[in-house]
Formats: C-alpha cells, structure tokens, sequence
C-alpha cells in the first residue's frame, strides 16, 4: 500500500464522533451505581455509545496508518502496534490502545458476558 494523504476531513469526523459519543456516556447516571442499574438502557445504552467511541478510534488509527505510512492493518489489534511501530503512540499509549482494542472485540463476540456492573465501572 502506497502512502497517500491524512485526510483532515476524516480526522475531524473520527474525533467529533468520538467527543459526542463520551459526552453521551457522561449524561448516564454514573454518580450513583443502584441508579445506573435500575434500568436496563442504562447499561445498553453505556455499552452501545463505548463501542461506537472505540471502533472510531480504531478506524481513525488506521486512517493514519494506511494513508499516512501506507500502512495496511487487517485486524484492531494491529493498528496499535502500527502506531507505536511509526512512533505514533508511545509505549504506553500503544498498550492502552491495544487493550482498548481487545475490549471492542469482547464486546462484539462475548457481548453476553459483559455485565452492567461492568459496564458501569468502565464508564465512570
């Protein structure tokens, strides 16, 4: 894959996405766990707005990579290690994006063992 040009309209998009989707997350009853779990939207809700903010910032990093550096990533994962290989991210950075990005796998393939209480905790 040949380098191209970062897109800022893309960029924007991504962190404009991603800025709405916490500030979702922020108006849920989060002070307060009894309150947050008594009603269920509450946690499909929180868990609904986490995944789309992850998946964007994914989908920015790769941006990045594969316009930036002609970087192709196939898999989530990937796109952290690209990031700090291009010295993107630093270490610790990478590790956190990194385990972001295992998070929004297990919320995609094992959404039915992430509980509210989970949720809830990652949330506030």
């Amino acid at each position: 894959m040949t380098a191209g040009k970062i897109s800022k309209g893309v960029v924007s998009e991504r962190i404009s996405f991603i800025r709405e989707m916490m500030r979702c997350i922020q108006e849920l009853p989060l002070d307060d766990m009894e309150k947050f779990l008594e009603d269920k939207r509450n946690a499909a809700s929180a868990e609904s707005y986490l995944r789309r903010a992850l998946e964007a910032l994914l989908d920015l990093g790769r941006h990045i990579l594969a316009k930036g550096f002609g970087y192709p990533v196939a898999e989530y994962k990937e796109i952290a290690r690209g990031l700090l290989e291009k010295k993107v991210l630093n270490e610790r950075e990478a590790e956190l994006l990194t385990k972001m990005a295992g998070y929004r796998n297990r919320m995609t393939h094992f959404y039915h063992e992430i509980t509210s209480e989970e949720l809830y905790n990652i949330c506030r």
